[in-house]
């Protein structure tokens, strides 16, 4: 499909899905239809996703009180910036330009360590993940866009109350992705199944982690409270919340270089960027889905791409979508 393509359907993978009725980009997304009930209830549903959003932002608060009696320590930092690192990454470079957008190739145990990593950040288990965020680019600020910050319309009380949805909100809403239509390769993948399967635990061992090594670095068991307080809890909520700000920030605030498809908002955000490890060039993304580089401009980091040109180099991961210079300018706005 061409970059600004009015046509009525977009590809997935193998299947031709049809778009929703014509869209004029201003006006709020019609209703949803029927949205189909969720294994095991949508009461439970909620139950676990507010677990999942509502209990690292409370250790902010938590965080914050502690902080003012100073009660944090070097370990809880250091465990903090290197669990964020191996989860943000995970998430990146793992579920986002490996899984879902295919940017490279990667040797099996690195395939799962990767997944197994992108899993410990909280943000759900990795079929349900590709599977919305491939919707997602179907859908592109259209209606069917499971998470755009223009589903209320673009008048300023509609642009408030999408930029909440967008963030936050949609987590809520019955409006199951699925994955047998968007991440069929990864249903059929039985690697990728496993790590699926063991997401529970791996949440748990996301945050043992961290009280496990804080107790034993710093000998006592308040060592541990504070480092899974500081690099358990606020570390995933930080990345939650950037993660999140993707979704939201970067289809209505930044810069717009390069052309995307009708209606697509996407932006570039750099005061993001080293914190989402290069996701915030989030334009470029929106205009190339499967380069494995974001930021392809003077200045722009991108700490994911590297990580993947240190990976091609030790021979880890293979055919990898790297940007031409040609490719960059034929998509320039």
């Amino acid at each position: 499909m061409s970059l600004d393509s009015t046509t009525s359907t977009t590809a997935i993978g193998s299947d031709t899905i049809p778009l929703p009725p014509a869209y004029d980009g201003t006006s709020p997304f019609p209703p949803d239809g029927p949205a189909p009930a969720r294994e095991g209830g949508e009461r439970l549903h909620v139950a676990v996703t507010a677990v999942i959003v509502v209990l690292p932002f409370v250790a902010l608060g938590l965080a914050g009180w502690l902080l003012w009696g100073r009660l944090i320590h070097p370990a809880d930092v250091l465990l903090a910036a290197v669990l964020y690192t191996v989860t943000g990454l995970g998430v990146t470079v793992g579920f986002h330009r490996g899984l879902t957008h295919g940017g490279y190739r990667a040797i099996r145990p690195v395939r799962i360590a990767l997944t197994v990593a992108g899993s410990m950040s909280f943000q759900g288990d990795v079929i349900g993940w590709v599977a919305t965020h491939r919707r997602h680019h179907a859908f592109t600020d259209r209606p069917g866009d499971p998470h755009s910050p223009y589903r209320y319309g673009t008048h300023l009380r509609g642009q408030l109350r999408g930029l909440l949805h967008a963030h936050v909100g949609w987590l809520f809403r019955n409006d199951r992705t699925s994955a047998e239509r968007y991440a069929p390769d990864l249903l059929a993948d039985r690697d990728i199944r496993a790590v699926s399967r063991a997401f529970p635990l791996l949440c748990l061992l996301t945050l043992a982690l961290p009280f496990g090594l804080g107790w034993a670095i710093g000998g006592t068991w308040l060592y541990g409270v504070t480092a899974l307080l500081w690099a358990g809890l606020v570390r995933i909520a930080l990345l939650h919340h950037v993660t999140w700000s993707v979704n939201s920030l970067c289809h209505m605030i930044g810069e717009r270089p390069f052309r995307t498809r009708r209606h697509d908002r996407a932006t570039n955000l750099w005061p993001l960027a080293l914190l989402s490890f290069g996701e915030s060039w989030h334009n470029l993304h929106h205009a190339d889905p499967t380069s494995a580089r974001h930021g392809v401009d003077r200045g722009q980091l991108d700490p994911s791409a590297a990580v993947i040109r240190l990976l091609e180099r030790l021979g880890w991961v293979h055919d990898v979508h790297w940007p031409t210079p040609d490719r960059v300018a034929a998509r320039r706005a």
